[in-house]
C-alpha cells in the first residue's frame, strides 16, 4: 500500500557531499606494506640454496603479518575520521579483510620459517618446531599469542558467528589486544631485519605505540570523558510494534555530542545484568540536546532484555559512529529504504533530510511497522510519499525489483538511496538499484554484519 501527500515547500537542499576520504586511507595502508617489503630488501643480500628461500620468504610474512596486526588494531580504534568520514561499515570490512590477511600471513610465517630452518639444521620439522617454541627467545609469549590469534580468526568466520551469541564473539574478539602485546617481544628479538637497525626498530615502536594510543584515547579516555560529562540514564521505553521497543535516553548538554540523524551509538545498560555487553544500536529520532532516543529489535538475549529497563538505569554510550547522515547526500532528490528495523536510522533521516524524500518501507505485516504513526505524522507534515511493502495473505514476500522502483520511483536514477536492513535484504537492494540505474556514488548504506 501506498501513502501520498501533497508535496509542501521542502527545506532547503543539503550542501555538496564531502568526499569520502577512504581512497587516500587505503593508499596510506599499502604504502606502509610497501616500506615493510623495502625494509626487507634493503636488509637481504642474496638468497641462496632452498633453507635460504623459505627462510626469506617465511621473513617476509612475518614482517607482514607484524604490519597486518597494527593495522588491525588501528583500524578498530574507532577514529571519528574513519567511523565518521569513511562509514563504519566500511572501516569493518576493512578491518575484517585484515584479519583474514593477518591470519594467512601467521600460518605461512610458521610454516615457511620452520621448514626452512629444519632444512638448515637437517633436522625434522616436529624437532625444529619444539626447538624454537621452547628455547628462542620471547617464542612462549608469542605461541600464546598465536593461539589466540587464530582463535579469534576462527570465531570470526562467518559460519562459525552464525552459530554463537555476540557476546561471545565479542569478548573472544577483545583478547586480538592480548595476542598483539604477547607477540610483539618476539618481532624484535628474532627479526633480523630490527637487529642493529635503529631506524627501522624506532620506525615499529612508532607504529605500535601510535596505535595504542589512538586505542587508549578513542576507545578508553575518550568515552570516559563523554559519560561523566554527559551522565546519561534511561527515560522511558515504549513498545513499537510485536518486539520492537523504544528507549529514551536523557542527559545533560547532549547538543555537545555532535550526534546527526543517521549515527548509532554503542551502547551500555549498567543494569538487568546487561552491563557486560556494548552493542551497537541507531538513533532512530532527531538528536535533542537533552535526550535521545533509539529503536531495538529482540534478537538476542541483549536486544530483548532491552525491553525490562527501568527508569533510571544508567548507561554507558560510545559515538556517535556512522557515515550514514546528510552529509552523503548530492541531490534534492532522496529515496529512504528501510527493512524491519533497519527503519530506525531512516525515521531520524526522513524527518531532517532536506529536499524531496520517498520513503519505502519492507515490514512483513501491518503490525510489524515500527513507527509507522511517526513516519505517517512526518509524511504529513512535509508532504511525501510513502510506500509500505508488506507480506502477502498466504506470507509470500514481493520481490523488489528495477521495475518496480522505477515505477514507485519514476526519476530514481536522480535520486540518492539510503538503504539500512537486514545484510540479504540490502544486497539484494543493491543489485536492483544498480539495474535501475542508480549510480554507485549514490546508493549510500551501512551494515554491521562482517
Amino acid at each position: 500500500m501506498t501513502t501520498v501527500y501533497e508535496r509542501r515547500a521542502a527545506p532547503a537542499v543539503a550542501p555538496p557531499a564531502r568526499r569520502s576520504p577512504a581512497g587516500a586511507v587505503l593508499a596510506l595502508l599499502w604504502a606502509g606494506a610497501a616500506a615493510v617489503l623495502a625494509l626487507w630488501w634493503a636488509d637481504t643480500g642474496s638468497v641462496v640454496g632452498t633453507a635460504g628461500w623459505l627462510t626469506g620468504a617465511g621473513r617476509i610474512a612475518g614482517l607482514l603479518c607484524g604490519y597486518a596486526c597494527a593495522v588491525l588494531v588501528g583500524l578498530m580504534a574507532r577514529v571519528p575520521v574513519l567511523e565518521r568520514r569513511v562509514g563504519s561499515d566500511r572501516v569493518a570490512r576493512w578491518h575484517a579483510m585484515a584479519g583474514r590477511y593477518t591470519v594467512t600471513l601467521l600460518l605461512a610465517h610458521i610454516g615457511l620459517i620452520l621448514a626452512g630452518y629444519a632444512a638448515q639444521d637437517g633436522a625434522s620439522l616436529w624437532h625444529e618446531t619444539v626447538t624454537v617454541v621452547l628455547d628462542y627467545p620471547e617464542m612462549l609469549k608469542a605461541t600464546a599469542g598465536t593461539v589466540i590469534l587464530l582463535a579469534v580468526g576462527v570465531t570470526s568466520a562467518r559460519a562459525v558467528r552464525r552459530r554463537t551469541s555476540y557476546e561471545f564473539w565479542y569478548y573472544v574478539h577483545l583478547l586480538t589486544y592480548a595476542a598483539v602485546f604477547l607477540t610483539f617481544g618476539h618481532q624484535l628479538a628474532l627479526g633480523n631485519d630490527f637487529n642493529g637497525n635503529t631506524p627501522a626498530t624506532a620506525a615499529w615502536y612508532a607504529l605500535y605505540l601510535g596505535v595504542a594510543a589512538l586505542v587508549l584515547w578513542f576507545r578508553i579516555l575518550a568515552p570516559v570523558r563523554l559519560n561523566l560529562r554527559h551522565r546519561l540514564r534511561v527515560e522511558s521505553v515504549h513498545r513499537e510494534a510485536p518486539g520492537v521497543w523504544s528507549v529514551v535516553v536523557r542527559g545533560r548538554r547532549l547538543d555537545e555530542l555532535g550526534a546527526q540523524a543517521g549515527q548509532f551509538f554503542r551502547w551500555r545498560f549498567l543494569g538487568e545484568g546487561m552491563g557486560w555487553t556494548s552493542t551497537p544500536y541507531s538513533l532512530s529520532a532527531p538528536p535533542r540536546h537533552d535526550r535521545m532516543r533509539i529503536t531495538v529489535k529482540a534478537l538476542g538475549d541483549h536486544s530483548a532484555a532491552v525491553a525490562l529497563l527501568r527508569p533510571g538505569t544508567r548507561v554507558w554510550a560510545e559515538g556517535p559512529y556512522g557515515s550514514l547522515t546528510v552529509e552523503r547526500q548530492t541531490s534534492p532528490k532522496v529515496l529512504l529504504i528501510g527493512g524491519g528495523v533497519g527503519i530506525t536510522p531512516l525515521r531520524a533521516l526522513f524527518e531532517t533530510l532536506p529536499g524531496e524524500v520517498t520513503l519505502l518501507y519492507r515490514a512483513r505485516t501491518v503490525e510489524d511497522l515500527a513507527l509507522g504513526g511517526e513516519l505517517e505524522a512526518l509524511a504529513r507534515w512535509r508532504g511525501a510519499r510513502v510506500h509500505y511493502l508488506l507480506n502477502g495473505p498466504e506470507g509470500q514476500r514481493p520481490r523488489i525489483t528495477a521495475e518496480s522502483l522505477r515505477a514507485a520511483v519514476p526519476d530514481l536514477a536522480a535520486h540518492d538511496v539510503y538503504l539500512c536492513g537486514p545484510h540479504g535484504l540490502a544486497r539484494e537492494l543493491y543489485g536492483e538499484l544498480r539495474a535501475a540505474g542508480v549510480p554507485d556514488r549514490r546508493i549510500h548504506h551501512e551494515s554491521f554484519e562482517l
